[in-house]
């Protein structure tokens, strides 16, 4: 991207903030041009690390049973989902349902379970719990999670992809460096050439072009 967008950027945000009685999150898409995302090699799948992070994130929740694990979430004030109660979890709609308020992550013992009672409900929604592996603690998995997001292509033949970039509350010199690594990885990924054009809006605002 060329510096003269970063200006074009921080007077979208400075004109379309504070418009909403919520945070806005701010949105980037992605077109593409002479891609066949019905080719499973050209399908998007991608996780990227925000330098800057998401700004507006969802709370964090853990499936569990270990008493280390229980403890530690206690403290970071993260919600329990018992893994000794998942066929319950499985059986209420209203608690499927609330699953999906948050970020999700598991004791890795429990991943098989969860797969056999929550699979066809979180699987199809993006929504499987990442599983907690060797020494990763549960602080080190919510700092990732506040930064990290998910690029996917969806259906057959659709050239375009969405994100979230950042909240409007985010400096936009910061707004604007999360943009470059989506636009870096994506690129990598399919080539220059393909992308037709990125468009940048807020939750309820009219979109940008900045590429």
């Amino acid at each position: 991207m060329e510096q003269v967008k970063l200006d074009e950027i921080t007077k979208f945000i400075g004109e379309n903030k504070g418009k909403r009685k919520f945070k806005q999150s701010v949105e980037l898409a992605i077109n593409f041009k002479g891609v066949d995302f019905n080719k499973q090699d050209n399908k998007l799948n991608l996780e990227v690390s925000l330098p800057h992070g998401k700004g507006k994130v969802k709370k964090l929740a853990v499936f569990a049973t270990d008493k280390n694990i229980l403890e530690s979430a206690q403290k970071l004030g993260i919600e329990v989902f018992d893994g000794n109660r998942l066929g319950e979890i499985a059986a209420d709609q209203v608690r499927l349902s609330t699953l999906l308020n948050y970020d999700l992550v598991a004791q890795q013992s429990l991943m098989p379970q969860i797969a056999k009672f929550l699979g066809q409900f979180l699987g199809p929604r993006n929504k499987m719990p990442k599983p907690l592996l060797g020494n990763a603690t549960l602080a080190t998995i919510a700092n990732d999670m506040s930064k990290r997001i998910t690029i996917r292509t969806k259906g057959k033949n659709l050239p375009t992809v969405h994100c979230i970039v950042g909240s409007e509350d985010l400096e936009p010199q910061k707004i604007f460096e999360n943009v470059n690594e989506v636009i870096s990885s994506v690129t990598k990924k399919v080539g220059q050439n393909r992308i037709r054009s990125v468009y940048l809006k807020l939750s309820m605002s009219k979109p940008i072009k900045v590429m």
